[in-house]
């Protein structure tokens, strides 16, 4: 993860934890969310595990329930066990939530989570519980839900510009790679008509086929498209004189027997068209 993604998770922590819940449940159900991880992270989320645990020491009440919670203590705990046991990742335009907590507590966070719209996972590595989620919507769906609306828009509009850019990237590409066979193919036509041309079998074509083969000399960068147009006949038809053309200049170049008495009769043959068109 890159130093501006790095600073821009921490703008969002940063966010979550200057938050000060208007109700004293609130308070608790965050700081039992907190917990004693909090200690040894970010200032701001120090300074909040110390501002909460004053605020759960004067709140006489029982321990938290999360079944008998109410939704706004429920966001309360989850933001606290975010800030403590949560981390996230921006890298490479990918966004990966984890929590790291008790193995026990592992299953019971991961169905927490599902019941606020996170789809999350879990398994147990190294002794400890690992609860992840990696769809980048649902994350800041939920991370919208405790808080962190502001850093959010920016996260969101990176991510949009980096689609934009590899959008961007691939439309070029691809039309790089379209322009190559372009070209490439007009190499192979423009080869094909002058054997054609030298060995008499040129002038002997239809005059469609004839036709196509002096515009594709005439503008050998235009696309078939564009030759098309220009002749006023359909694409598949100057498509088809073309792979004709490649076909007969690539069938010359095979020797076969009786070539040398074919190619005579095709110059005998190109002659004499050549002089019924002149008179």
């Amino acid at each position: 993860m890159s130093r501006s993604e790095r600073d821009l998770v921490t703008a969002l922590r940063d966010e979550l934890a200057a938050i000060d819940p208007s109700r004293r449940c609130d308070h608790f159900a965050e700081a039992d969310g907190l917990g004693q991880g909090a200690i040894g992270r970010e200032a701001s989320v120090a300074r909040l595990a110390v501002r909460l645990s004053r605020a759960a020491k004067a709140t006489a009440t029982d321990p938290f329930d999360w079944t008998a919670a109410a939704d706004h203590c429920r966001i309360a705990w989850l933001r606290g066990r975010f800030l403590s046991r949560g981390s996230l990742s921006l890298a490479g335009g990918r966004t990966h939530l984890e929590f790291v907590v008790a193995a026990p507590e592992a299953p019971v966070l991961s169905s927490r989570l599902a019941e606020f719209g996170l789809p999350a996972s879990w398994r147990v590595r190294r002794g400890r519980g690992v609860v992840t989620s990696k769809s980048a919507e649902a994350v800041g769906t939920f991370l919208r839900r405790l808080g962190a609306a502001g850093a959010l828009l920016e996260v969101e509009a990176r991510q949009v510009s980096r689609a934009l850019r590899g959008e961007l990237n691939r439309v070029l590409n691809a039309e790089s790679a379209n322009l190559q066979r372009a070209v490439s193919a007009a190499g192979r036509q423009l080869e094909a008509i002058a054997i054609l041309e030298a060995d008499g079998r040129l002038v002997i074509q239809p005059l469609a086929v004839r036709v196509v083969a002096d515009a594709r000399r005439a503008t050998p960068e235009a696309s078939l498209a564009d030759l098309a147009e220009r002749l006023g006949v359909n694409r598949s038809a100057v498509q088809r004189a073309l792979e004709r053309l490649e076909r007969l200049a690539a069938d010359g170049l095979a020797p076969r027997p009786g070539d040398r008495r074919r190619r005579r009769a095709l110059r005998v043959a190109g002659t004499q068209s050549a002089g019924r068109a002149m008179a």
